[in-house]
This record gives C-alpha cells, sequence and structure tokens, in this order.
C-alpha cells in the first residue's frame, strides 16, 4: 500500500497543502489519460478504482468543508476532462508544482505518483509511445528532487 502522508513536511520550509497537491495529482493523470488524445471508459473507471481503494483508506486530510482531499484527482481530472485541456499543459503544472514544493514531497509521494501513472498508462491496450515518453520526464522530475 503506498501511503501518501508526509511526516516530514514540518521540518521542511515548504508545508504540503494536500488539496494543492491531489489537484495537481489529477493533472497528471489526465495529462497521462489523454495523451493519445482521448480519455477511454477505461481510464476513468481506474481513476475512481485508485481513489477508492488507494487514497480514500490512507488519506486523512480534509478541505475546509470537511471533505476527504483523496477526491480532489477526480474533481480535477473531470474538470480538464469537461474543459478538453490541454494535456501537455496539465502535465507541465504537475512537473512545476512538484519542483516547487520539491522539500515537502518525500519519497513515498514521488512513487505513489509514478506508480498511479503508471496505472492509468497501461490501463487500456498497455502504454502507449507518449505515455512512456511523459512517464520517463516524470521518472526525470522526480530524481532531480533528491
Amino acid at each position: 500500500m503506498l501511503l501518501l502522508q508526509n511526516s516530514r513536511s514540518k521540518i521542511y520550509p515548504h508545508v504540503m497543502k494536500y488539496n494543492q497537491f491531489y489537484s495537481e495529482l489529477g493533472k497528471l493523470l489526465y495529462a497521462i489519460a489523454d495523451s493519445d488524445k482521448r480519455i477511454s471508459p477505461k481510464e476513468k473507471a481506474r481513476l475512481l478504482k485508485i481513489i477508492e481503494n488507494d487514497l480514500l483508506p490512507v488519506e486523512t486530510h480534509k478541505d475546509g468543508f470537511g471533505s476527504s482531499v483523496a477526491f480532489y484527482p477526480e474533481i480535477e481530472f473531470t474538470y480538464l476532462e469537461d474543459e478538453i485541456a490541454d494535456p501537455e499543459a496539465a502535465f507541465d503544472s504537475f512537473l512545476n508544482f512538484i519542483d516547487k514544493h520539491r522539500t515537502a514531497i518525500d519519497y513515498k509521494m514521488r512513487d505513489t505518483c509514478l506508480h498511479f501513472a503508471k496505472e492509468i498508462a497501461k490501463t487500456d491496450y498497455g502504454i502507449t509511445k507518449k505515455e512512456k515518453e511523459l512517464l520517463k520526464k516524470l521518472k526525470e522530475k522526480l530524481k532531480e528532487l533528491d
């Protein structure tokens, strides 16, 4: 089980804003899913399964309304899908976010982001060439955070 809890954030200058992080995670997953210019029902279902099985059971942070921030990836993903957003811009937004908050993102969070991105990528017909490129960029960016 992958956990997104960052117990070290108290000693770093950037304290994680989990609602922001999860919104950005939604952008990353959208970018992977829409890299081939279409989002399949299987990819959307996989996102919901990730939230239900992997995020909700472990995420304790709440937003200002008392809702779990584990729902934010789905909210952001759906918004971007409805707006027919540019997947590259969504991907770049995620990379910029993790770069800006590098001291608040621990190795568990990095592994989780990569794991979820791979899960979305392999959902349909295996990982496409474009998805491989995005996963490689993501992996490189996450390594830079060390």
